[in-house]
Order: C-alpha cells, then structure tokens, then sequence
C-alpha cells in the first residue's frame, strides 16, 4: 500500500520487522537466487578457519533487498526513484531485524511530489547493520 503525500509529513516514522531469527537456509537460499556462492555465506569451517569469522554470515545485499522492502511497502516498487545503502554490521544467522524510515523531506519536483526518506536497520540488540536513503513518487 503506497502512501500519498496528503497523509505523510517530515519526521513521520514508519517501522517494519524484516526477519525474526534468520536461519541459514535463507544465506543459502539467497546465494541461489544471487549467484553469489561466497563460502562466507554458507561454510562454517572456511568462514572461522580461513577467514578467521566465528562462522557463517549473511550477503551484504540481502540485508540491502530486505530493507528495501520498507521502500517498496511506502512507495509501491514502481515509484521507487533511489535507494541506496551503507552497511554498517554484519548480519548472523539468528538475528532478528528491523527497519525504520523517517521522512526527511517532501517536495515537487518536475512535476512529481517525491518523498526522501532515511532508513535504519538494527538486529535485536540495536546495532545498526544498514543505513541508507531513498526517494520515491507519491500521489497527492
């Protein structure tokens, strides 16, 4: 359900829980879909015996598509004009995490009204994982 610009205002804050316990099977599921079969994803053994990690964590872009969908959710996916990311903490099996979006600015823009937005994502113990911004087209 995308938002209009008649219902939101700056500092408006929308939050949305992305996962709760991440299980390795979606690393893996994930690096299926991504083409990214980096063994710091899916082996134990390689991520702490050479890579020196206490084992297995998830794709920087999963977490980035996941948080994305807070995007989606406010502005529909086909009025998406940017997003981008930071990633600021890995993301481990078991975490649960969450997204908020705070609206920084509503404006018209070439005839559109476009809505920018900071997001922040935090595991269940308040570490940030991800910081980013978009941009989406609302109606009125």
């Amino acid at each position: 359900m995308a938002v209009k610009a008649s219902e939101i205002s700056v500092g408006d804050t929308f939050d949305e829980v992305l996962v709760e316990d991440l299980k390795r099977t979606q690393l893996v599921m994930y690096s299926g879909a991504s083409g990214d079969y980096n063994p710091l994803h899916s082996d134990d053994i390689y991520s702490r015996e050479v890579a020196g990690y206490p084992g297995v964590f998830a794709h920087g872009m999963l977490t980035m598509g996941m948080t994305g969908r807070v995007v989606t959710d406010l502005f529909g996916h086909e009025n998406v004009k940017k997003y981008g990311v930071r990633f600021t903490n890995q993301v481990w099996p078991g975490d649960d995490l969450k997204s908020q979006a705070v609206v920084e600015d509503v404006r018209e823009e070439g005839g559109e009204i476009l809505v920018d937005i900071k997001l922040t994502t935090t595991n269940q113990n308040g570490d940030v994982v991800v910081m980013g911004n978009a941009t989406g087209r609302v109606d009125p």
